[in-house]
């Protein structure tokens, strides 16, 4: 007989609950949701007030059969779900799911897992708060209606297999417009003047000039003029001043400063939080307050006074930005800030250690610090200066445990304004010093376009414009990239020449560098699709991707979950909307999109070059396909656009496939297929490293290629069968196991991998299911990762009631054709 169940989100929290318990208490997970909108188009009642059908999903039905069984036992059911909005939908989606009765039915919640947050929770339960369901209902009905109504749309009118979402299609535009912003910008170049000085006693003092020259003659003229002068300190000012610490994370926040300083993904951010909140180690990670409870106050009091003395501790209070936060609890913090370590697990450690540090400087003394800055003459200038700033700590303060990083284009406007030029300590100075000059020159510098987003970048962003809330940032961030909308990418600079202009003596000297530009590491880019896409939204469904409308909805959830607002009317006054620009969205001709785009002529055989988005991304066509000659295809290269590649761009495309060089004999053809560039040989594909380009390599990296390849397949190949060659026993990830075709067979225990025989594999396989049934919930690893959704894509049945017919994509093969051989290859790489 069970006494007590509790029904938390995930076994990791379940077991660690548990422990803090006792006999009396059974905890057991639900895996995160139990059930959800079908896929189909029956999910949503639009004519009786949005009403939503439910249904238990395939994998979990022996797990609510499970839970059913414990909760009719049960004198008590505790619903433990998480505290927000996803997690009190969860609680009621339990309660309907396994009928339970009201007045044995408690909502508990807590934001960390420690056992006086648990007991505290379970002396003090409440209801259901239904507000918050309808939250979360409005949330899913209406992403739901926005995914299913527009993504056929797009199979119309672009391309078969899109997919639109209200938060991930804003989301999307950002992207989108930072990389037209980037392409358009014009550099220019300007020369910044620094000079270097003998301060005395081996020190070196470094001054720039505070204004920057647009041409080269007039950085040499300015040379020309301190030929001979003499510098000294004109004037030298101290200011004292004093640095704040950040306040402790928020969702947002701590992915920043993860990427930033951790290079984590947002995605890795919330996974290893997720464990280290599940372990009781940090307080809940999907958070949007940054205050923090009397207990943690006193807590991070007690540590940061026996670690560095009382002088160092402050403590401070900080005001959440968003009026409408919807998780305005507590920010996040460890449970324990004398708590040094959070387990083995490297990546969980690195996370806590900033966790820790960011929240206990938050609760440390401001910095102080003395600013100078000296203002030197130039005799031959008067009224013409240089400035070197400085910057002294007399007191650590907070910066001595944490410092909060910069994101790239904060880090260039600085930089732009001069603010950090030499921010640094300055050797002893006095006023009327000479100072000799050591070298003085004039470099040519350009000024840089917007930074292209990082997912942290992307997030903050969101954040700023009110656009999603802590649970939407992560999910929105992966199905951008998951429907091939953008691309997280490192790409490498080019080179380009400056000047460097130096006065030596009285002759000013003039050098030529090479320095390399507009290196990204791991930017979000968008695809041609996402170019397509996002204009055709603009154009005829503005309020889908409008920042203010969007920001707007997300407020009417707040209201909803405040129960200031009715989540029907809500739906109502959205949706009628909405589904009139739907049904407007029928007529629009396709000829009208972008996808299309006529480049030039070929300027040998006077064929038209046009670039298309195809089935598998944008390509390149020389000839009309309605011509005698079949005309040949290449796909684009990464980082063109169908909206901009010119037409001596879209020629060199046609030089694929190339022969590369000789092998054995046989030749080495480079080209570019549907999964990427690769070379073939002997009728076998060798796929090219992320460094190698098709367009480039040589017959020595081709062999190289191909040589480390048969290397590692022989290595991988522990037996195979003359007589079949579709068998093969190989060495997998996870250990040896049987190929049959295309089947997957696991080898029993106590057999010997390369003493098994073709009739034992055949037999194996034969017991075999051809499609393996899902493992139950109880036995999966991989604990789910709760989220808001924020889009939906209707499945291949809905999409074919949706759509009398899906637009075919015009041919576009993986490989081409060069011009003069008119022959074009499809193979795969």
């Amino acid at each position: 007989m069970v006494k007590n169940l509790v029904i938390v989100e995930s076994p990791a929290k379940a077991k660690t609950i548990e422990g803090y318990l006792g006999a009396d208490f059974v905890v057991r997970s639900s895996y995160g949701h139990v059930r959800d909108l079908p896929k189909d188009n029956n999910a949503v009642d639009i004519a009786n007030g949005f009403k939503p059908t439910y249904v238990v999903s395939a994998d979990k039905k022996e797990l609510i059969s499970q839970l059913k069984k414990l909760a009719k036992e049960a004198e008590t059911v505790w619903l433990a779900s998480d505290d927000d909005r996803e997690g009190e939908a969860i609680s009621w989606h339990l309660a309907e799911t396994l009928n339970l009765k009201q007045e044995k039915t408690r909502r508990i919640v807590f934001r960390e897992i420690t056992k006086p947050a648990i007991l505290n929770a379970i002396a003090n339960p409440r209801e259901i708060n239904i507000d918050l369901v309808n939250a979360q209902q409005a949330r899913r009905v209406l992403d739901r209606l926005v995914g299913f109504e527009l993504s056929p749309v797009l199979w119309k009118k672009v391309k078969a297999g899109l997919s639109a979402g209200r938060v991930q299609s804003v989301a999307v535009r950002l992207v989108v417009e930072r990389e037209r912003e980037v392409s358009h910008f014009l550099s220019v170049s300007a020369y910044r003047v620094v000079a270097r000085f003998d301060a005395g006693r081996g020190a070196v003092l470094e001054a720039e000039l505070p204004t920057r020259f647009k041409t080269r003659d007039e950085a040499q003229a300015f040379l020309a003029r301190c030929a001979g002068a003499s510098y000294q300190i004109e004037s030298l000012d101290k200011k004292p001043g004093k640095r704040s610490p950040a306040a402790p994370f928020t969702t947002s926040t701590l992915q920043q400063e993860a990427s930033r300083k951790l290079g984590f993904s947002v995605a890795q951010t919330m996974s290893v939080a997720q464990k280290l909140y599940e372990a009781g180690k940090i307080s809940y990670m999907r958070t949007d307050s940054v205050n923090l409870s009397q207990e943690a106050l006193a807590g991070a009091e007690r540590v940061i006074t026996a670690s560095f003395g009382a002088e160092y501790a402050h403590t401070r209070t900080f005001k959440t930005k968003s009026a409408s936060a919807q998780e305005a609890h507590e920010a996040i913090r460890p449970t324990d800030f004398a708590a040094v370590k959070a387990g083995s697990d490297a990546q969980e450690q690195r996370l806590y250690d900033l966790i820790r540090k960011r929240a206990l400087a938050s609760q440390m003394a401001e910095a102080t610090v003395e600013r100078t800055t000296a203002v030197i003459g130039i005799s031959t200038q008067p009224g013409t200066s240089f400035t070197a700033t400085g910057e002294v700590i007399t007191f650590e303060g907070f910066l001595k445990v944490y410092a909060e990083s910069k994101d790239e284009d904060e880090e260039d406007d600085s930089a732009a304004s001069g603010e950090s030029s030499f921010s640094r300590g300055l050797p002893p100075l006095s006023v009327g010093q000479a100072l000799p000059l050591q070298k003085l020159t004039a470099t040519e510098r350009f000024s840089a376009p917007p930074a292209r987003y990082t997912e942290a970048a992307l997030v903050k962003k969101l954040e700023e414009m009110g656009i999603g809330r802590p649970s939407t940032y992560a999910p929105t961030i992966s199905t951008i990239q998951k429907r091939g909308y953008v691309e997280k990418d490192t790409r490498e600079g080019k080179e380009r020449k400056f000047h460097v202009l130096e006065l030596a003596g009285n002759n000013v000297q003039t050098e030529v560098k090479t320095e390399n530009y507009g290196a990204e590491k791991a930017k979000m880019f968008p695809t041609d699709t996402a170019m397509v896409v996002n204009d055709f939204l603009v154009e005829h469904f503005p309020t889908v991707v409008d920042y203010q409308f969007t920001a707007k909805v997300e407020d009417e959830f707040d209201q909803i979950a405040n129960g200031n607002e009715n989540w029907t009317h809500m739906l109502t006054g959205f949706y009628d909307k909405f589904h009139a620009t739907v049904e407007a969205g029928q007529d629009i001709e396709r000829s009208t999109l972008g996808s299309t785009r006529e480049i030039g002529n070929h300027p040998e055989t006077g064929e038209k070059i046009l670039a298309r988005l195809g089935r598998y991304g944008p390509y390149v066509q020389l000839g009309e396909a309605e011509g005698e000659t079949k005309p040949a295809y290449a796909n684009l290269r990464k980082g063109q656009f169908i909206e901009s590649i010119t037409l001596e761009e879209a020629l060199d495309l046609f030089k694929l496939p190339r022969v590369v060089g000789e092998f054995e004999g046989k030749d080495m053809t480079a080209a570019l297929g549907r999964f990427g560039p690769y070379i073939r040989h002997d009728s076998k594909f060798y796929s090219l490293t992320k460094e190698q380009d098709p367009h480039t390599i040589t017959a020595e990296e081709g062999i190289v290629l191909i040589e480390t390849k048969r290397k590692t397949d022989a290595e991988r190949l522990i037996k195979d069968f003359p007589e079949n060659a579709d068998v093969q026993v190989l060495n997998g990830r996870f250990g040896p196991y049987i190929v049959v075709g295309k089947k997957n067979v696991k080898i029993p225990k106590g057999e010997e991998p390369a003493e098994l025989t073709l009739e034992r594999c055949l037999e194996l396989a034969a017991a075999t299911p051809d499609k393996p049934a899902k493992g139950g919930r109880f036995g999966k690893k991989a604990e789910p990762a709760k989220a808001e959704k924020d889009t939906d894509a209707p499945t291949k049945k809905a999409a074919k009631a949706a759509t009398a017919k899906k637009p075919t994509a015009k041919k576009a093969t993986a490989a081409t054709k060069k011009p003069a051989a008119k022959k074009a290859t499809a193979k795969k790489a």
